[in-house]
């Protein structure tokens, strides 16, 4: 665990998803005006999730509480959770949206491009990243996970966050050889970076 001026960053390694769900929420019930910002970087063991409103083709999707419809995780996929006070920090939801992503652009380079209307980032049609995030009274949890050097064959029984069709990519795949670790705690920084702007 570091602190960044005032944000604490957490390293979870490989984490189960639900007590890691269990435990934001948890985070954001009880925290107060004070208590300090936090960054979760871990890994899911195998998941599908479908957020608020989506329509899960897979029965062992575990429905949560973030936007965004269903996705997969699964070891080498980067996730940051982002437990962020966004009305303390005077961020609306769009603008934090924008700079999740900005920040794997950031990481990721020219390639790199958002969809109108389609949370994420993505590489020549493909998605890369997958953004959700649930606000409570200001405070936003859920966040972005990129996929780094992972088994992309789960996201084929899905439409990835609800798009038939949707190709799936990987840094893996345009060249990055860098470990999920030291992925992870690049986008950890270039967020880190972006909220103290």
């Amino acid at each position: 665990m570091t602190v960044v001026e005032d944000i604490v960053v957490k390293r979870l390694g490989l984490t189960q998803y639900v007590p890691a769900w269990h435990a934001m929420r948890e985070f954001t019930r009880a925290r107060s005006e004070s208590t300090l910002d936090e960054l979760w970087l871990l890994e899911h063991a195998p998941v599908y999730t479908i957020g608020q409103g989506g329509k899960a083709l897979v029965p062992e999707a575990i429905r949560v509480d973030r936007g965004g419809d269903v996705t997969y995780h699964g070891p080498g996929q980067v996730v940051l959770y982002t437990l962020v006070d966004l009305a303390r920090r005077g961020l609306k939801v769009k603008t934090f949206v924008c700079l999740l992503e900005q920040a794997v652009i950031d990481l990721i380079g020219a390639r790199a491009e958002r969809k109108p209307g389609a949370p994420g980032v993505y590489v020549d049609g493909a998605k890369i990243a997958a953004l959700g995030i649930r606000v409570v009274r200001g405070r936003a949890y859920h966040g972005v996970a990129l996929n780094v050097d992972m088994d992309l064959a789960p996201f084929s029984r899905i439409d990835p966050c609800g798009y038939p069709g949707l190709r799936v990519t990987q840094m893996k795949d345009l060249g990055f050889s860098q470990t999920p670790e030291i992925v992870g705690e690049r986008l950890a920084e270039l967020v880190l970076e972006k909220l103290d702007a």
